[in-house]
């Protein structure tokens, strides 16, 4: 008979795949579909707030490779995905008003339910990983349970995507992005936002 703490393990598991799973609805499939509609219905401001999304989520992925090779820091490019992810859907003030006069419709209904649904999902999201984030400051996080778990999506998908590929080389794909990723968001932080502001499209 399992103890208590095989149980919560066991209750982990499903949480994580759970988490994992809401994320591919959630930040890939949805976005995607809607912003397929949006070049169908010729809604520049709601293609231009995916398009930005898309940037930012794209940390996401880059976590999925740095897990697949177990690097440790990976819990905090994920923590830090769930909380860039809504701010990116609501930072922009020109692109919010632009939505909020679009007329009423059931593209406009869907969208904004979606932007409401993945900032729900993300907070939800913080608040889980938060209490495991001394899993990246872990050496041996793979020998740790609680952190092994976290690390089994990342793994089946590598097994799904890339079966013959090595960690180590695909880890190597996930700094390399990571590195790109931390260059522009400084030049946006730094050089981008003080010039434009909260104007996501240029003057």
């Amino acid at each position: 008979m399992p103890n208590l703490e095989q149980l919560d393990l066991v209750f982990l598991e499903k949480l994580v795949w759970t988490d994992y799973r809401l994320a591919v609805i959630f930040t890939v499939i949805a976005p995607l579909l809607i912003l397929v509609w949006a070049f169908v219905a010729k809604s520049e401001c709601v293609k231009w707030s995916l398009i930005i999304y898309w940037r930012v989520a794209s940390l996401l992925m880059i976590t999925v490779y740095l897990m697949i090779a177990s690097f440790p820091f990976s819990f905090l490019t994920g923590l830090a995905a769930r909380v860039l992810i809504p701010l990116s859907l609501w930072f922009w003030q020109d692109l919010n008003e632009e939505i909020r006069d679009l007329p009423k419709s059931l593209f406009k209904l869907v969208f904004n339910s979606w932007r409401w649904a993945v900032t729900v999902y993300c907070i939800l999201g913080v608040l889980l990983t938060i209490p495991f984030l001394n899993c990246a400051f872990t050496r041996e996080m793979k020998d740790i349970p609680y952190c092994r778990i976290w690390l089994q999506p990342p793994w089946g998908y590598k097994e799904l995507m890339h079966p013959q590929g090595d960690p180590g080389v695909l880890g190597f794909f996930g700094i390399m992005g990571l590195t790109v990723y931390v260059l522009y968001f400084l030049y946006f932080v730094f050089v981008r936002l003080g010039k434009q502001g909260r104007t996501a499209l240029e003057p």
